[in-house]
């Protein structure tokens, strides 16, 4: 790509430093494009820096793409967080609110897929750097699930924790392949089922 055709992020970073110009341009290209896509020298381009201020501030493509995986990650918990205090003292809304705003996101019109969930398809080697990360902030959502589920009362939080992150995962794909008119618009409403039940009392032995 030439630099009159620079990135929405490159176009955007103007007066930021080199570390947050290379991050804006990778974070924004390994979205749109794949990470297995986008080469070094591209973002060199695209971001207006030396070969040697990315390297300086990133020793590999490997520190780069944990790099951005971590700012998406700290971008995902904002959410949660907002998520949380708007619905503070009420466990099952807080649940609700998350698959809202889940949903809300999948449903966009420049969605693209969950980047964890994309990263970890490009990059299957579980020993690799950004796969550990993507494990370990999945499983973190899962608990963190699992303690508002306990939170609200359900019988087994642990089952609702699994079944909400599994349409939460299959909504991210949806809504990457399908878009806005795809099955993602049944998360919410799915997810109440889900809530509802596992708050239902246990049927008695006959």
């Amino acid at each position: 790509m030439s630099v009159a055709r620079r990135s929405d992020a490159a176009r955007s970073s103007h007066g930021r430093s080199a570390r947050d110009r290379i991050l804006d341009v990778a974070c924004d290209l390994f979205y749109r494009q794949g990470v297995r896509a986008v080469g070094i020298d591209t973002i060199i381009t695209e971001a207006g820096v030396a070969k040697m201020s990315l390297y300086r501030a990133f020793p590999s493509k490997d520190a780069l793409i944990v790099a951005c995986l971590e700012r998406r990650e700290a971008e995902f918990w904002e959410r949660w967080e907002r998520t949380m205090l708007l619905h503070a003292g009420d466990p099952r809304a807080q649940l609700g609110g998350v698959l809202e705003v889940v949903m809300g996101r999948t449903l966009d019109r420049d969605y693209r897929g969950c980047p964890f969930l994309n990263t970890a398809t490009e990059f299957p080697d579980r020993s690799l750097p950004a796969n550990s990360l993507i494990r370990e902030r999945k499983l973190e959502v899962n608990a963190k699930l699992q303690e508002i589920a306990a939170a609200a009362g359900v019988r087994d939080p642990q089952m609702l924790a699994n079944q909400l992150q599994l349409i939460v995962d299959g909504a991210y794909a949806a809504g990457q392949t399908l878009g806005a008119e795809g099955s993602g618009r049944a998360l919410a409403s799915t997810g109440q089922v889900l809530i509802a039940a596992a708050l239902e009392p246990a049927s008695a032995p006959s």
